[in-house]
Parts: structure tokens; C-alpha cells; sequence
């Protein structure tokens, strides 16, 4: 079983330092809750968390996959619950895709292992939420 471990460091007020595996993040509270707006909110950290656990494995596959795009990204927006403790209880997850002739079956087998195969993240917010995705081809 894999272990990981993150150290927070509090740095003044709400404002806090996640030291982890890669790199560090800076997390703040809102203003109404005394922060500066000096970090990520934790809440969107975790929408964070998804589209780059996602965007990781997407980009990943491509590679395999020999799928050619000019970029993408990913948008995450999340509903909360009106009751405390506040949840995400509904996420709209769309991944645009950018570029000319994109190879869209190649791409959509992509995204479809990612959203139902190898995002942990992903599983992780199917605990608590109801996930809806799509998918948007651009160009540029």
C-alpha cells in the first residue's frame, strides 16, 4: 500500500504552506474568514486535483495514443451543499480541445479512461458527488 504524506506550514492568520510530493502550494482562507487571499481556497484545491489528475492522465495517453492537439484544458465547476459541513454534491467537468483535424474517436477514448478508468481523484469525488462530463473540440 503507497503512503503519501503532505506537511502544512502555517505561515500567518489562514494562510498556509502544503509542502508535498513535487512541489508546494499555497493555501488562504477568504476574507470573511480573516484570509488575504494569498492561497487556493481547499475547496478548489480538490477541483484542482481533478482536472489535474485528468489533464495528467490525458496528456499521457495522447502520447501513446499519438493523438496530435494544439492544447486543452479543463474546466471544473462545482455545486455545494446549502447545509454545513459544505459539499461539493454536483461537478460539471468539460474538456476543451484545440486545434484543426482533431482525431475526436482517439480523443474521446482518452478522456472516457481517464474519467472512468485511471483518475483516482475522480473516483474519489464519486463518493460524495454526482459527476457530469463533456467534451468540446475548438479551434483556434
Amino acid at each position: 500500500m503507497a503512503i503519501q504524506k503532505i506537511v502544512l506550514n502555517w505561515k500567518e492568520g489562514v494562510h498556509f504552506e502544503s509542502e508535498g510530493p513535487g512541489g508546494n502550494v499555497l493555501i488562504d482562507g477568504s476574507q470573511a474568514v480573516g484570509g488575504q487571499d494569498k492561497g487556493l481556497r481547499p475547496k478548489a484545491l480538490m477541483l484542482s486535483a481533478l482536472a489535474g489528475c485528468s489533464g495528467i492522465d490525458i496528456a499521457s495517453l495522447f502520447k501513446k495514443m499519438r493523438v496530435t492537439v494544439d492544447t486543452f484544458s479543463i474546466d471544473v465547476e462545482a455545486e455545494l451543499t446549502e447545509e454545513h459541513p459544505k459539499f461539493y454534491h454536483k461537478v460539471w467537468v468539460t474538456f476543451n480541445f484545440y486545434g484543426t483535424d482533431l482525431d475526436q474517436k482517439k480523443i474521446e477514448k482518452a478522456v472516457n479512461l481517464s474519467v472512468d478508468r485511471y483518475c483516482g481523484v475522480m473516483e474519489m469525488f464519486r463518493q460524495f458527488a454526482t459527476i457530469e462530463t463533456k467534451i468540446k473540440y475548438l479551434s483556434n
